[in-house]
């Protein structure tokens, strides 16, 4: 009877993978993350085993709307170790995102009208795909930064202080 619910188990693990790669951590320093979008992205083999790798920066990576597709430009997936020059990527290529028309449709009106940017969060598989949180994302300026160093310095000094009651 165990034996039956240890595969159920691995089976049901197997298909609810969920592996971050690459997180983009001062995105959120940056920028004021409105809304967020889980994009596909095309690929080809060698850039897929780098990803495995962890070998993914997405720093200082951005997303365009051209011909109403949406492109992943400047992040930089380093070239796969183990194969020769030739059958190598281009670690800085134009990489083409992978959604729903009418979130292409959605995204397209209010970059346009509202002056907003598209910007990668994070890289990770799930159920064995790779997948690009993409956000929809405004500026900061300056003291809009410093508030955000303030609050979250304040929430640590909370958290210590409740710790010790």
């Amino acid at each position: 009877m165990s034996n039956k619910s240890n595969k159920s188990s691995q089976s049901s693990n197997k298909g609810d993978g969920y592996k971050v790669v690459c997180d983009n951590r001062q995105a959120r320093y940056l920028y004021e993350i409105l809304e967020t979008y889980e994009a596909g992205i095309q690929l080809v083999g060698t850039e897929v085993k780098s990803i495995r790798a962890g070998r993914v920066n997405l720093q200082d990576g951005y997303a365009l709307l051209r011909d109403g597709e949406a492109w992943l430009l400047n992040a930089h997936i380093s070239p796969y170790n183990a194969s020769g020059q030739f059958f190598n990527h281009e670690p800085r290529r134009t990489r083409k995102l992978l959604l729903h028309r009418q979130e292409l449709r959605k995204l397209i009106g209010k970059v346009e009208q509202q002056g907003l940017t598209l910007i990668p969060l994070k890289m990770y598989f799930k159920r064995g795909w790779i997948k690009v949180s993409i956000a929809l994302a405004r500026g900061k300026k300056v003291h809009d930064k410093r508030e955000t160093i303030k609050r979250r310095q304040d929430q640590r000094d909370m958290q210590r202080a409740m710790k010790s009651y």
